[in-house]
C-alpha cells in the first residue's frame, strides 16, 4: 500500500507543481485556489475509471485499450492519438520547465539539451524505477519545503492576500484546465494492477490517499504563493515559486528550488518519452499510425524510430511554443483521452465496477467541461490536431489490413 501511494504521490508532483500556477493566477487570481480543488476531483474521477479498466484489462496501452474495447477501435485510435500529442505538449512544457528555472536567459536553448540528453539516456536503455520515483519525490519535496519556509519567513508575507476570491466562474474553471496538468501522472496508480499485491484492495485504497496526500501539499504550496506574491506577479513569471524565495531571507537557497524543478523535470521526461514511443508502436503496429514506427531496433530492444521522432517533435516544439501553451494544448488532449476513458466505464457492468457510475459521469463532464473553459487558440488547435490523427487512421487503415494477431502493445 504504502509503495503504491508513493508511486502515485511521485507521478504527480512533478514539474506541474512548479509552473502550472501562472496560466492559473492570470485566468482566475486568487480563484485557482478553487480552481485546484476542480481539478483534483476531476483526477480522482478519471484515476477511478482507469483504474477499474486496468483491472479489466491487465495491459499497456491504458485508453487506447480500454477504448478499443469497451467503445470500438475509432475511439480507440482517438484516445490513443490524444495521449501521443497531449503527452508531447507535456514533454514540451517540461523541458521549457526546466531552461526557466536552470539559465531563463537562455531557457530555449537548456530544453533542447535536455530533451536530447534523456534521449540518449532512454536509448542506452536507463529505466525509470520505484527507486528513481522516490528519489525524485523526496527532491521535488525538499524545493517546495525551501518554498514554504521561505514564504512564511518573508515580512510580505499575509493570509488576507487569499481575499478576497478572484476571477468569474469561467475563469475559475479555466484555471482548474491548468492545474490540472500539475496532476499528470496520477493515473500511474491505476496501471499498478501487475505489480502490487492483493490490486483489488490496494488500488482503490492508494488512489484517494496518494491524491488527497499531494492535493494537501498543493494547497500549502498554492496558499504560501497567493499570501506572498501578488496575482498579477505570478501570471506573469515562467518560474513563479522562485519568485517567494528571492523576496525572503533566505533568498541564497533559491538555486534549491531550481535544482529541484529542474530534476523534477528531467524525471518526467525520462519517464514520458518511452511511454509515448511505446503507445505509438502499439497503434502503429495495429496500422493506425504509419507502420514505419512498428519497427523495433534489434539491439537495444526498444521502438528507436518512435523514440527519436517525438524528441525531435518535442525539440522542434519547444523552439517555437511557449510554456503556458504548451500546457494548455496537452489539457485539451490530454482531458480529451481522459473523457474517453470515463465513457468506457461507463459501459462497465456491474460485475466489473468497483466505483459508482456517478464517479464515471462527473469525469466525463468534468474533462469536457474543463477542455471547452481552455483558451480559445488551445482548444481549436487541439481539435485540428485530433481530426488530423483520425484522417491519419482513414488513410493508413484504407491502405492496410491488421494483422489479426498483432500485439496490444
Amino acid at each position: 500500500m504504502t509503495d503504491a501511494v508513493i508511486i502515485g504521490a511521485g507521478s504527480m508532483i512533478g514539474a506541474g507543481v512548479f509552473v502550472a500556477w501562472a496560466p492559473a493566477a492570470e485566468a482566475a487570481g486568487t480563484g485557482l485556489l478553487i480552481g485546484l480543488a476542480i481539478a483534483s476531483i476531476v483526477a480522482f474521477c478519471n484515476a477511478s475509471s482507469s483504474a477499474q479498466l486496468a483491472a479489466l484489462y491487465p495491459e499497456s496501452g491504458g485508453t487506447y485499450v480500454y477504448g478499443r474495447n469497451q467503445l470500438g477501435a475509432f475511439w480507440g485510435h482517438l484516445a490513443g492519438w490524444g495521449f501521443v500529442v497531449g503527452k508531447t505538449a507535456s514533454c514540451t512544457a517540461m523541458a521549457l520547465a526546466i531552461g526557466a528555472y536552470l539559465w531563463p536567459a537562455h531557457d530555449r536553448i537548456v530544453a533542447v539539451t535536455a530533451v536530447v540528453a534523456i534521449t540518449a539516456v532512454n536509448i542506452g536503455g536507463l529505466s525509470r524505477t520505484v527507486a528513481v520515483t522516490r528519489v525524485l519525490l523526496v527532491v521535488a519535496l525538499a524545493a517546495l519545503v525551501v518554498v514554504v519556509v521561505a514564504g512564511w519567513s518573508s515580512p510580505d508575507a499575509e493570509v488576507g492576500r487569499l481575499l478576497p476570491i478572484d476571477g468569474d466562474l469561467f475563469g475559475i474553471l479555466q484555471s482548474a484546465g491548468f492545474m490540472f496538468f500539475a496532476f499528470a501522472g496520477y493515473a500511474r496508480i491505476a496501471t499498478l494492477g501487475e505489480e502490487v499485491k492483493d490490486p483489488q484492495t490496494t488500488i482503490p485504497r492508494a488512489i484517494p490517499r496518494a491524491l488527497a496526500a499531494v492535493l494537501g501539499v498543493y494547497v500549502v504550496v498554492a496558499v504560501t504563493l497567493l499570501a506572498v506574491v501578488p496575482a498579477s506577479d505570478i501570471a506573469e513569471s515562467t518560474a513563479p515559486l522562485r519568485l517567494i524565495v528571492d523576496n525572503s531571507r533566505i533568498a541564497p537557497l533559491s538555486r534549491i528550488v531550481d535544482l529541484g524543478a529542474g530534476i523534477a523535470a528531467l524525471g518526467v521526461l525520462l519517464n514520458l518519452i518511452p511511454g509515448i514511443s511505446r503507445t505509438v508502436l502499439a497503434m502503429a503496429r495495429r496500422c493506425e499510425l504509419p507502420g514505419w514506427f512498428a519497427h523495433i531496433d534489434e539491439e537495444r530492444s526498444l521502438p528507436l524510430r518512435a523514440e527519436l521522432s517525438i524528441a525531435a517533435v518535442v525539440i522542434g516544439l519547444v523552439m517555437i511554443i511557449e510554456l503556458r501553451n504548451a500546457i494548455a494544448f496537452s489539457g485539451v488532449a490530454v482531458l480529451t483521452y481522459y473523457a474517453i476513458t470515463n465513457a468506457s466505464a461507463l459501459t462497465l457492468t456491474s460485475e466489473h465496477r468497483r466505483w459508482p457510475r456517478s464517479i464515471a459521469v462527473t469525469g466525463l463532464a468534468g474533462c469536457v467541461v474543463l477542455i471547452v473553459a481552455l483558451p480559445v487558440a488551445a482548444v481549436i488547435t487541439g481539435a485540428i490536431t485530433l481530426t488530423i490523427g483520425a484522417t491519419i487512421r482513414l488513410a493508413t487503415t484504407a491502405r492496410t489490413t491488421p494483422p489479426s494477431d498483432a500485439p496490444h502493445s
